[in-house]
């Protein structure tokens, strides 16, 4: 009986568990140099220019200002490891919110 709530516990575990999913499309480009513009407020946070991809493809995407999704959120920008590209997200203590480069951009 032990034995059979361990595993039920650890595929529960394993369902809820949160995962990062990388995509394959070579080494990403230099980063671009950019001008930082003015800070339009005291709650914006400067998110520096970086390469998303978009259809398979590394596309430039410029460096904006923008809110944080809460208080306290720190900006991870994205990364490639040598093999995998790893979106850019934002997290702090309520947790991880993924990159959305439409909201909230100045």
């Amino acid at each position: 009986m032990k034995k059979l709530l361990t595993v039920f516990l650890l595929a529960t575990g394993m369902i809820f568990a949160q995962f990062s999913v990388g995509v394959h499309i070579g080494p990403m480009p230099r980063v671009r140099v950019e001008h930082q513009s003015r800070r339009p407020n005291a709650r914006s946070v400067w998110v520096t220019g970086h390469w998303d991809v978009v259809n398979a493809r590394y596309a430039w995407h410029p460096g904006y200002w923008t809110e944080p999704p809460y208080d306290g959120a720190i900006w991870y920008a994205p990364t490639h490891d040598g093999n995998l590209y790893h979106d850019g997200y934002w997290k702090g203590r309520d947790g991880r919110v993924e990159h959305d480069s439409g909201k909230h951009r100045y």
